[in-house]
């Protein structure tokens, strides 16, 4: 790979500043969870204080911080890792899939869809296509 390729720089950055809004959720308390859209179950975890929303929380934010890793890596930020291309593209699938399912869903489950349901597709759909061009735009030249 030649030079940083600005896709994938924006994609690891997304996901990152994705991780660190997940962090930051954690000791915001339920409040937070509330306003950045995580469901009712979550919430009232919160409010109880059980160590299963903090957990829950702590792996999507590692999920998103090792997918941060994977675009930094495939932007040239970072040494290879592991399966780069497959996981790249696997990351790309999975914030695509989770942009154009979710509104779906949830209108099938409820009958409508709110705000979050938009807006989180919406912001996920930018990080899918960020991912999956910075990937295309490499794919020749990834290890």
């Amino acid at each position: 790979m030649n030079g940083v390729n600005p896709w994938l720089l924006l994609a690891g950055s997304l996901s990152a500043a994705a991780a660190l809004a997940h962090l930051a959720v954690i000791p915001g308390g339920p409040r937070w969870y509330a306003f950045f859209g995580a469901g009712q179950r979550m919430v009232r975890l919160a409010e109880r204080g059980s160590p299963v929303a903090t957990l829950i929380t702590l792996g999507i934010a590692t999920v998103l911080a090792v997918w941060s890793a994977y675009g930094l890596s495939g932007a040239g930020l970072l040494p290879p890792l592991p399966l780069l291309g497959p996981g790249l593209a696997a990351i790309s699938a999975v914030y695509l899939v989770r942009a154009l399912v979710f509104v779906p869903a949830v209108l099938i489950r409820t009958g409508r869809a709110g705000p979050f349901a938009w807006t989180s597709s919406a912001i996920v759909l930018v990080f899918g296509l960020a991912y999956a061009i910075g990937t295309w735009t490499v794919w020749d030249s990834l290890p």
